[in-house]
């Protein structure tokens, strides 16, 4: 029974999945007391958002699963056990930001999911309207208070999604990744917001976060969680400490395992010397990565090839079918995503699309996809592939070899297995794609996708909830697909792998296109970035400031080339 200082209890707690041999989690046990924080590191499918499940309750109350140990939330004789206590009572004392922010909305606008939870617990009606416009302000969503929840980006949901939890004002705060699809002011806003729950009614805090250094700020590891538990990929713990002592102890061995670290860390365990950017050591560190290689990396490969994909003076109006099929009026009022955007294209060209939250990026896509009707403007050249920000939209089989099968009867077993094991899924074979983990579903829907042979390939979001590792081997695959003749085009928010795999950029501001250029030439605007609400990482910075193009290039990939033990 926890004591009266402890929230949460964790003892001995496993799960296992059916169809499914290995646990996800074994013999995991923890307590957390009001107010303490924790950060939770581990590679893609060690079992980390499986854990905030068991927390929750979801497990085994909504997803079939074996559950073994006890998980205990609330004090002294309060305390309830999760697996006999109904979700009603267990959402008293947790919040929970999901992998998904869509997962988590359900409500038709913004306003009905805010207040939700603060009926639920009989606040007084008259104090809901406040407590809604003090829950958006944190979260820097205060304009979206009056907006349908369907015509939410992904990086505007998970401000609503984080909102709608710290506005119950919850005893346990439990966030998978909720950074994952923010820009640079959202990601600010919702660290802030963060701190000020904590500091205002203490939670204990659980967090599983991918951004690490942005969450973390100019603090640095300093900023993040104080409490650091490490899971290992068979779903053991095998670290649990001060953050600060669990990174100097096992921060090669949790870099080489492809986990996501602050960037002292990562230059620690790549070169040996502490003190960051800031010592000089680290400095010659790098330059010596540069210099590892002779062979040249190409910085950019502009225009390689005859443009196989061109949009021309394209009109996008989220949700809007075209005008053709409503009154002139009514599309006239629709507020426009987008407008006057053209772009090309080129065969073996890898281009990145940025730009803030609710900029248009997945609009934009949808329409070069054929999914979105534009409201003016057109779209020639070849019939693109896709790949989904959420990769649930695409699944459509019952296995996850089926899913890659799909549409390719042709495929061979030997090519099946080859697939299953470069996106490492072979052990998930016969797994239900919606069974998986969230950066599990992102290596499916990749591999389903890269296994046709489309000419243009758009990815809204390749690497979200993906892990150091498994982001890597994702841009490799589709840095090969260019090599081999396709067209990417892939939307995010980290710069850092952009400037690692991409040739141009595209950048969205104002609604339309402010900048298409080489990667490095962009980067380096301060124009474009103060426009678009860029802000480059440190290491970013330190590059394009004291190294070539070239060589920055071949520095990224040298500590990429760390994680994965290829040369680069």
């Amino acid at each position: 029974m926890p004591d009266s200082g402890t929230i949460l209890a964790l003892h001995d707690v496993s799960v296992r999945f059916p169809r499914r041999p290995e646990a996800v989690l074994t013999g995991v046990s923890l307590r957390l007391a009001p107010g303490e924080q924790l950060i939770v590191f581990g590679a893609s499918g060690s079992g980390k958002s499986t854990l905030l499940q068991t927390i929750t309750g979801v497990i085994p109350h909504s997803v079939v699963a074996s559950l073994g140990g006890s998980v205990r939330l609330g004090c002294d004789a309060s305390a309830m056990q999760t697996s006999s206590t109904s979700v009603v009572a267990l959402s008293r004392l947790v919040g929970a930001v999901a992998q998904d922010p869509s997962s988590s909305v359900c409500l038709p606008d913004v306003e009905q999911e805010l207040a939700l939870p603060l009926e639920n617990r009989a606040t007084d009606p008259g104090l809901i309207s406040d407590h809604i416009d003090q829950a958006l302000d944190a979260v820097q969503a205060l304009t979206l208070r009056y907006r349908s929840t369907a015509q939410l980006s992904g990086g505007e949901g998970q401000r609503i999604a984080l909102a709608a939890t710290l506005i119950a004002e919850p005893a346990v705060l439990l966030l998978d990744e909720p950074t994952s699809m923010l820009d640079a002011a959202g990601l600010d806003a919702v660290r802030r917001a963060i701190r000020s729950a904590v500091d205002a009614y203490r939670p204990a805090v659980v967090l599983v976060e991918h951004r690490i250094d942005e969450f973390a700020g100019d603090a640095g590891i300093a900023g993040l969680p104080a409490r650091a538990l490490v899971l290992g990929e068979t779903g053991i713990v095998i670290a649990d400490g001060d953050t600060t002592d669990v990174l100097a102890a096992r921060g090669r061995a949790l870099n080489q395992d492809g986990c996501w670290l602050p960037l002292d860390t990562e230059l620690h365990a790549v070169t040996g010397y502490s003190g960051g950017l800031g010592a000089s050591d680290v400095r010659v560190g790098l330059r010596s990565l540069a210099d590892l290689d002779t062979t040249p990396v190409q910085a950019s490969r502009h225009s390689v090839g005859p443009i196989v994909l061109a949009a021309a003076n394209l009109d996008i109006r989220r949700g809007a079918p075209p005008a053709r099929r409503r009154g002139r009026a009514q599309a006239e009022t629709t507020p426009p995503v987008l407008v006057r955007v053209s772009l090309s294209l080129h065969r073996g060209d890898i281009v990145a699309l940025l730009g803030g939250n609710g900029t248009g990026k997945s609009s934009l896509m949808l329409t070069l996809a054929g999914l979105h009707p534009p409201t003016a403007g057109t779209v020639t050249g070849a019939r693109p592939g896709m790949i989904f920000q959420n990769p649930e939209h695409q699944f459509v089989e019952h296995t996850v070899r089926g899913e890659i099968r799909h549409g390719l009867p042709s495929m061979t077993d030997d090519e099946l297995e080859s697939i299953l094991h470069r996106h490492r899924l072979t052990h998930l074979a016969d797994q239900s794609p919606f069974r998986l983990s969230g950066g599990e579903k992102r290596r499916l829907s990749v591999a389903a996708m890269l296994a046709h042979d489309r000419p243009v390939l758009l990815a809204d979001e390749p690497t979200f909830g993906l892990d150091r590792r498994d982001t890597i081997t994702t841009m490799t695959a589709l840095r090969r697909a260019a090599e081999s003749g396709r067209s990417i085009l892939f939307s995010s928010h980290d710069l850092r792998t952009v400037a690692t795999e991409a040739d141009r950029v595209v950048v969205l501001a104002d609604n339309t296109v402010i900048a298409d250029g080489t990667v490095f030439d962009v980067l380096r605007s301060d124009e474009v970035r103060n426009r678009a609400g860029l802000v480059l990482p440190p290491l970013l910075r330190h590059l394009l400031d004291n190294f070539s193009d070239e060589e920055g290039r071949r520095v990224l990939r040298q500590l990429d080339a760390a994680v994965t033990g290829t040369t680069a």
